[in-house]
């Protein structure tokens, strides 16, 4: 819904950088010295025994003729420059301008700034770092007549930051509006009247006196390399019902290849064309070229320069070039990589194709930025959902939205992050939801609970809000706030590129679902009024539906005769993909003419992964991979696929628009299912649960010593100290508390997180614990530091030893570490019927026992040794606790005991009901095989 009170930001004041103000004091004087800094790491984490490893600096050295000057450390390279520069600033007293100059400061500068493009001095060659308007310069030279020397006002437009920066001070709408810089610099040429000559009828500035010879010949050096050079570049009709193709641009050494361009627009030379933005992040010189409005006022506040009916009224309107450029343009327009740059005197040029053009078009849609990403146009589909660094492909939410702002003329998006309080009521109901038999209530402390929330507001290029996403989801970390919420304005835009059938109107009915405001609906109509001229061009291949029938280990007809859509060839290994794993697969697809026998590749690719079930690939490659198993490969077509998509994968455009104008054509899919990574137990278990299964096992871990009013416990593995981490957010009895792993670098982990909640809480209400210990160490091998306790926990942790090591563990718990109560859970094996989907859909009904399903389960992490049935851990727990005099009861967390497979995490707990003797104690005291990695206590801290 629109909010037409919203207010606008405060638009940014643009300054300028020490490093900018050294550049134009000094430009290629100054150089920058970084060198990365080792220096010793101060303790983040007090008492931990390990060395830390302190973050990557760099220092920066700059080096000027008139001193030297060296910055601090910093994280980021680009800082430590800034530093540098600043530095250097202030012992040199530089005074630097930080602010905008006025509008009529401005207007002053302009006209500076063109007298000094115009002198002698701008004109001497600068072979390391010449202006791209010298070039534009030395090419008008050659010509004869009135044109010689006569430089278009749109290449001085285009090509001199410094004149843009400066009429976007005396008028912000150039920044929309390009064409008001061309009235901008007219007016201001007109006050050199002495000294330079114009033309408003042609659009050319012309220096009155002419150059000394010496400039002039110096200028006119040839370069000799090359007669003539060939430029392929795309023609964009005006008119829709012509196609987009390609050109040839032929230019002679001697020829300015602003007229060879105007040719081929129909006009007379060079001085009428128009040049837009730069439209390529790869190309620094990808522009289109159109023919001038033939009315040219002096007068910006004309017509011509706020309006559009003039513009209009001169011509057709260019509906493909106006949305790849964003700008008005009117008839054909050319689009081509050629032009002066910075980087040398000769002509800059790159051939430019339909596929360019089309793959630019399909970089303007959030999906398009993450096909071009994972180079995977016919076979990616920006996931529906954002899960981890680890398993997510192509470029990350965060990034696409700023590549997509950057497309559409917007401003960088504002990404706000917070710490939201928890609330202690919904604290206290979600820390006993899902824990079974739990019969009183553990409230995590407010203060205690970390989690982050990302606001993000989209801008117009002035600075307006067009539009803020405030998503209710918490995360642990700010990163993934940050990537959620970028993949819901994605997602949310990208249900109205990615269909032809949602209006503006029933996307704007959908902002609620994505916790979207609408602020402006107006520039919001600018951004998404593309999709129409994208539909205009789109036509949709009839290829033959997906068909259900699956022909296993059947040979494949090409032409497509053989009337079967879908076949799977290949022995069935039975390693299936399931939600969440990531298949590796090798694909092409082809372009078949039946009947013809022809086939045309237009895109595949031999290591394509992706992740199962978040919609990170089309829809029909995900249905058919789930098909399959390892090794088999699978030919289907399909009709999903437009024209856009596959002019922007193939290379020869021409001659697949030659088959695309065949009668009687389909899209071939070939996929071979190479291997399967499993997904991680975590994420198979967060698919299914919520909360997720691992903290459901650490909320009965809590009941547990809650109940049992325990003031001491260790941590059995505690690995990064999950537990031992949320326990600090609870208000419980314990007093000591231990946690033991064989890994240090887990032991650093869990003691810097400990350590920094425990630095963070100081001021709020304290808990009852005195000390925390993290000791290296197996957890077979006893220590007498660890004797008695009253509570301990090992929870999924045996699963990752052998077997026999597992049952080690659990005589020694039992024997010599006594604890008063034991809490063990592991993955119950039969739960991974669930969890991971196992059943193929290829397999009989009558086949599909519960041995059978069990068969076909993997190992729910690659790094478990074992995973046990209900019936052997109850088996393994009643044994071990029969032969050490201790009680055991059974439960779990996930699923329920009373319907198949039971509990996802079974839970042993034992109780010793015996007390410890003290000669016991006394031989306990002789035995330490633990080193002690971290300590805190209450008293030193």
């Amino acid at each position: 819904m629109e909010k037409k009170e919203q207010p606008a930001v405060a638009k940014r004041k643009l300054t300028v950088t020490p490093k900018a103000v050294i550049h134009q004091k000094f430009g290629k004087k100054a150089c920058y010295v970084v060198e990365e800094v080792k220096e010793v790491c101060q303790a983040e984490c007090p008492g931990l025994n390990i060395p830390q490893m302190g973050p990557c600096l760099y220092r920066c050295t700059l080096q000027l003729p008139e001193l030297s000057v060296m910055s601090g450390t910093f994280k980021k390279k680009k800082d430590a420059e800034q530093c540098a520069a600043e530095m250097a600033i202030e012992k040199l007293g530089i005074c630097s301008e930080t602010g905008d100059p006025s509008p009529q400061e401005a207007q002053e500068s302009l006209v500076s700034r063109l007298t000094y493009l115009f002198s002698e001095k701008f004109l001497i060659p600068e072979p390391d770092h010449p202006h791209p308007l010298s070039g534009h310069l030395r090419a008008t030279l050659w010509r004869k007549g009135d044109l010689c020397g006569a430089v278009p006002v749109s290449s001085i437009a285009a090509y001199d930051p410094k004149i843009f920066s400066l009429c976007k001070c005396i008028d912000p709408e150039v920044e929309s509006n390009p064409l008001l810089v061309i009235s901008y610099i007219m007016r201001a040429t007109a006050k050199l009247h002495g000294f330079l000559a114009t033309s408003e009828q042609h659009l050319w500035v012309r220096k009155l006196s002419p150059y000394p010879q010496d400039v002039i010949e110096s200028l006119m050096k040839e370069d000799g390399s090359r007669e003539c050079i060939q430029v392929a570049a795309v023609c964009i009709p005006s008119s829709m019902e012509k196609s987009v193709e390609t050109v040839t641009l032929h230019i002679s050494l001697r020829e300015y290849y602003l007229d060879v361009i105007a040719d081929k627009l129909g006009l007379d030379n060079g001085t009428n064309v128009m040049i837009s933005r730069n439209l390529s992040k790869v190309s620094s010189e990808t522009r289109l070229f159109f023919a001038a409005p033939k009315s040219h006022p002096l007068d910006p506040s004309s017509k011509f320069a706020n309006g559009k009916e003039t513009l209009h009224s001169e011509g057709s309107l260019n509906v493909r070039a106006t949305y790849l450029s964003g700008q008005d343009i009117v008839g054909d327009a050319v689009l081509s990589s050629i032009g002066y740059t910075r980087k040398s005197r000769d002509l800059f040029f790159e051939d430019v194709t339909v596929r360019s053009y089309y793959r630019m078009l399909l970089g303007k849609t959030p999906e398009g930025i993450y096909k071009l990403s994972r180079e995977a146009i016919l076979a990616a589909e920006l996931p529906s959902r954002f899960t981890t660094r680890a398993n997510w492909r192509g470029s990350f939410p965060r990034d696409i939205l700023l590549m997509f702002c950057r497309q559409h003329r917007l401003s960088e998006p504002l990404f706000s992050v917070v710490n939201p309080p928890l609330k202690v009521a919904d604290a206290g109901t979600k820390a006993t939801e899902h824990v079974n038999g739990a019969s009183g209530t553990a409230s995590p402390k407010q203060s205690d609970k970390e989690v982050f929330k990302c606001e993000i507001k989209l801008l117009s290029r002035l600075e307006d809000i067009i539009l803020l996403c405030s998503p209710e989801d918490c995360f642990k970390k700010q990163n993934d706030a940050i990537q959620n919420a970028s993949l819901k304005i994605l997602s949310w835009l990208n249900k109205y590129f990615k269909s032809m059938t949602v209006s503006i109107e029933g996307l704007y009915e959908t902002a609620g679902n994505f916790n979207i405001q609408i602020c402006s609906q107006n520039l919001l109509r600018d951004i998404l009024a593309g999709q129409s001229i994208r539909d205009c061009q789109l036509n949709a291949i009839q290829c033959n539906e997906l068909l259900e029938p699956i022909c296993i280990n059947s040979s494949y007809d090409m032409t497509g005769n053989g009337g079967c859509s879908l076949k799977i060839e290949g022995l069935d290994s039975g390693v299936y993909p399931s939600n969440g794993s990531l298949p590796c697969i090798s694909y092409s697809v082809s372009l078949v003419v039946e009947g013809e026998n022809m086939k045309e590749v237009i895109e595949g690719c031999n290591e394509f992964e992706f992740e199962m079930g978040v919609g990170a690939v089309i829809p029909s490659v995900e249905e058919v991979v789930m098909q399959m198993s390892v090794g088999q490969c699978a030919y289907f077509t399909t009709n999903l696929v437009t024209s856009d998509l596959i002019f922007a994968s193939v290379g020869d455009s021409v001659k697949m628009l030659s088959l695309l104008s065949s009668k009687t054509f389909c899209v071939e899919y070939e996929i071979s299912l190479t291997k399967v990574a499993e997904p991680p137990e975590e994420r198979m278990e967060q698919a299914l649960f919520s909360p997720p299964l691992s903290k459901q096992r650490v909320e009965f871990a809590v009941q547990q010593i809650v109940e049992s009013r325990a003031t001491s416990l260790v941590d059995f593995g505690c690995g990064s100290g999950s537990l031992l981490e949320a326990l600090l957010n609870y208000t419980i009895s314990l007093e000591k508390i231990v946690g033991v792993d064989i890994s240090q670098k887990g032991l650093a982990r869990a003691a810097k997180v400990l350590n920094s909640k425990l630095v963070t809480n100081a001021g709020v209400q304290q808990t009852n614990i005195q000390s925390i210990t993290f000791y290296e160490g197996s957890i077979t091998s006893f220590d007498s530091r660890l004797h008695g306790f009253d509570i301990g926990t090992c929870l999924e942790v045996i699963e990752h030893m052998d077997e026999d090591q597992a049952c080690l563990f659990g005589d020694v718990a039992l024997s010599c570490f006594c604890p008063r109560i034991l809490i063990v859970s592991t993955p119950n094996f039969e739960y991974n019927v669930v969890l991971q989907k196992s059943n193929p859909s290829t397999q009989d009904e009558e086949d599909s026992d519960e041995k059978t399903l069990l068969q076909s389960c993997k190992f729910r992490n690659h790094d478990h040794k074992f995973e046990w049935t209900r019936e052997q851990f109850e088996q393994w727990a009643s044994d071990l606790a029969a032969r050490h005099n201790y009680s055991v009861e059974f439960s779990g967390v996930g699923g329920s005991a009373d319907v198949e497979p039971g509990f996802a995490s079974q839970i042993a707990v034992f109780k010793r009901d015996w007390k410890l003797e003290d000669d016991i104690l006394k031989q306990a005291d002789t035995e330490r095989h633990y080193n002690v990695i971290w300590e805190w206590n209450s008293i030193n801290n």
